[in-house]
């Protein structure tokens, strides 16, 4: 009997194993199903080069269950007293590694690179066996033990056959793992495509009501699983079967991708396309990452961009990086080349189905809009191939490329300006009136209902030229494409406040809802009421509900406008019987506020140009006087109009809501056109300042500039709003 110690320079390097090396302890049963599959394959190269000429036989690797016990025995090529005291007693010495070097033309695959996936049975047991017959001619077979402690004892045993026996004493507080249905479902998980067959006991079937043993192994895995074969020797079916056998409870894949390539990495595996309607982030973590069809993880962000992470399938590679433990990855230039490889891969195959049959293409776009919306958002280079294949959908159900729409609508859809307005709805049912109106002013409407289509509009106001995205419920439709300059058609002022004061004492109170109502000649047959809301600011709230950095806007009270139709017989008749009964009491207010705000008016244009310090001190107070004095006046008014409508006046905030959010819409919109484009970017579309700069082709230092300088402008002419606008402004 040989005694020693293990060769390591830690004093016990198993307590850092068991906490430090491993992320989960059920490892375990991977390292050494996936070593005993090792030593399989390596009798099997040695075969088939000569060096080994007896009878190969059975090469099944068995997993057995004890009282106490875990076994792992294999039929490979085991291993004399000199290797195991080289392999096993000198950690991190690797056994596949040598292999692979001697025999790196011939070998079969081998998934062990580090020689330290035995010692993972240390977090399991508490005391481990090895036995184990080399293949060589005359070997010895020998009996490696040891406690968890580094010493260790060999001896010779008996064994009739080569291959090696690995026997794990369990340790008490892990019996999990001497339950039948434990092992099976780690079996599954981490060895259903191993390149051996794996046997779990023996199969069973029922016999007298009862499920009984049979002689017949029960093996666990697929050794030639599909991604395995060539394209050419399988059919739909097989596809579909692999698919609902990896995900029994999904619905059939949409279509995939089977991908092949050995320069300049081996790359293997099937990607599908899954139907994804909704949560993004319920169908990210589907695609398994294999080396050499050994499970390692469903995390694979570091291999694929993050919108393929949406994709469902198999990727199996020995040229990606992984850490010691084989349970992460990590990042080096193969890693890159792979993640551009199938970015390509997953673009060509879009774009094939999209040229050789777009019927199906347009069928099944409901179902890719979305990873293919979440793809151009996060991803520039896919962006570039993706604006040939992605579609928009109108409002009746018809399909087209960004071009095709543009050619569509741009000799009807151009305002004055030579903006091309994108006219959107988002419910079919609920701006069915708003929809109907611009059809019938030979307007298309685009249906933009996806989970992603608000960030995509701001993303395409920024890739096309002069283009703008506008709902078609943010205006009246005579206001939606401004094709020339509108002669004033509004009510004069005293009639204007009259009718708003009337249906805003008639509005019911919403908790963060303002209501903005003004009057408008829209013509004796439109409707006589239509609600609107500021493309800018229900935006903003929106995208505050998905991206973070734009919480500011996501508190702002929802703001409505309520446009009355001033030719409408009955909003007549309303404004007619409101003078009737209040002219009386509101004439000589409005008398004395018409000579107030002459005088205002005259005064304010006499300061017009001049700094504060050249204005008198007289002259200050009396502006201050007429301002108390017009907003007085203002609510006697109000104030008899509520009254009259039985409703009191007691909304005093709604004036000052309103204000601040036209006043932060018409202050970025007077920026400088490149220092509000820079500033839209990095508040509302949380891109970095790496980021725009790249997206601008400026430096870093040049988006700096830009966004202080926007910022400082915003400052001065919000200053009154501060308080308000920290998260804004800072």
């Amino acid at each position: 009997m040989q005694k020693g110690n293990i060769g390591v320079t830690t004093e016990n390097i198993f307590p850092v194993i068991k906490k430090f090396l491993y992320s989960d302890h059920e490892i375990f049963l991977r390292e050494l199903v996936s070593n005993a599959v090792d030593a399989t394959q390596k009798l099997k190269t040695l075969s088939s080069i000569g060096e080994f000429k007896g009878e190969v036989g059975d090469l099944t690797v068995h997993v057995s269950l004890g009282k106490d016990t875990i076994t792992v025995s294999d039929h490979g090529i085991g291993l004399t007293a000199e290797e195991i005291d080289k392999y096993i007693n000198q950690i991190a010495f690797s056994g596949a590694n040598d292999f692979l070097e001697k025999y790196k033309n011939d070998a079969n695959a081998i998934s062990g690179h580090f020689g330290l996936g035995f010692y993972s049975a240390f977090m399991v047991a508490k005391k481990v066996e090895i036995i184990t017959k080399s293949y060589r001619e005359g070997a010895q077979a020998v009996k490696w033990t040891c406690d968890g402690s580094p010493e260790f004892t060999i001896e010779d045993t008996d064994k009739a056959e080569r291959g090696t026996d690995i026997v794990l004493y369990i340790d008490d507080d892990c019996k999990e793992f001497l339950e039948e249905a434990r092992i099976s479902s780690l079996l599954k998980k981490y060895c259903s495509f191993l390149p051996i067959p794996v046997a779990f006991g023996k199969k069973k079937e029922w016999k007298d009501g009862k499920q009984v043993e049979t002689a017949e192994d029960n093996i666990i895995n697929d050794s030639n699983p599909l991604w395995t074969l060539k394209p050419s020797e399988l059919k739909d079916e097989d596809y579909k079967k692999f698919y609902r056998d990896l995900y029994p409870m999904s619905d059939e894949p949409l279509f995939w991708i089977h991908l092949n390539v050995d320069y300049p990495f081996h790359l293997t595996g099937i990607l599908y396309f899954p139907k994804v309607k909704s949560n993004i982030e319920l169908n990210k973590n589907k695609i398994q990452l294999y080396c050499n069809q050994v499970y390692v993880t469903d995390s694979v962000e570091g291999i694929v961009p993050d919108f393929l992470t949406l994709l469902h399938g198999v990727l199996d590679s020995p040229d990606i990086p992984l850490n010691v433990s084989r349970s992460y990855l990590q990042s080096d230039a193969n890693v890159k080349k792979i993640s551009t490889y199938i970015t390509k891969k997953v673009s060509d195959r879009l774009q094939s189905i999209f040229k050789n049959d777009r019927k199906q293409f347009e069928e099944k776009w409901n179902d890719l809009k979305i990873f293919i919306n979440y793809g151009m958002l996060t991803q520039e280079d896919f962006y570039d191939r993706a604006k040939d294949f992605a579609l928009f959908t109108d409002t009746d159900s018809k399909y087209y490329t960004f071009e095709e729409y543009k050619t569509l609508i741009k000799d009807n859809q151009t305002d004055k300006d030579g903006n091309l307005i994108y006219l959107y709805a988002n419910n079919k049912d609920e701006q069915y009136s708003y929809i109907e109106a611009a059809t019938n002013k030979g307007y298309n409407v685009l249906l933009m209902d996806g989970q992603l289509d608000i960030a995509v509009v701001s993303m395409l106001e920024q890739k096309f030229e002069k283009v703008r995205f506008t709902r078609v419920d943010s205006d009246i439709i005579d206001n939606l494409i401004v094709k020339e300059d509108k002669k004033n058609e509004a009510l004069e002022a005293g009639k204007q406040e009259v009718l708003s004061s009337i249906f805003k004492s008639q509005l019911p109170k919403m908790d963060k809802t303002e209501f903005n109502i003004t009057a408008q000649a829209l013509g004796e047959n439109a409707t006589p009421i239509m609600i609107t809301q500021s493309e800018y600011m229900r935006r903003m709230k929106e995208m505050a509900n998905i991206q973070a950095g734009m919480s500011f806007y996501g508190e702002m009270p929802d703001m409505f406008n309520l446009v009355l139709n001033s030719d409408h017989k009955l909003v007549k008749e309303v404004l007619a019987d409101e003078e009737k009964e209040c002219s009386a009491a509101i004439a000589p207010i409005q008398t004395e506020l018409e000579d107030v705000t002459k005088r205002r008016d005259a005064l304010k244009k006499k300061q017009e140009g001049k700094k504060d310090e050249d204005i008198p001190t007289a002259e200050k107070d009396e502006l201050n006087e007429l301002d108390k004095k017009w907003d007085e006046l203002k609510n006697k008014i109000l104030t008899i109009l509520y009254n009259h409508a039985n409703t009191p006046y007691d909304d005093p905030n709604f004036y000052i809501e309103e204000e601040l959010i036209h006043k932060i819409e018409k202050s970025i919109m007077d920026l400088p056109e490149n220092y509000r484009q820079a500033f839209e970017m990095n508040r509302f579309q949380v891109m970095t300042y790496k980021e725009i700069a790249s997206h601008l082709n400026i430096s870093s230092k040049t988006v700096d500039y830009r966004i202080q300088q926007a910022l400082k402008i915003l400052r001065i002419k919000l200053k009154d709003y501060m308080p308000l606008l920290i998260g804004l402004l800072t």
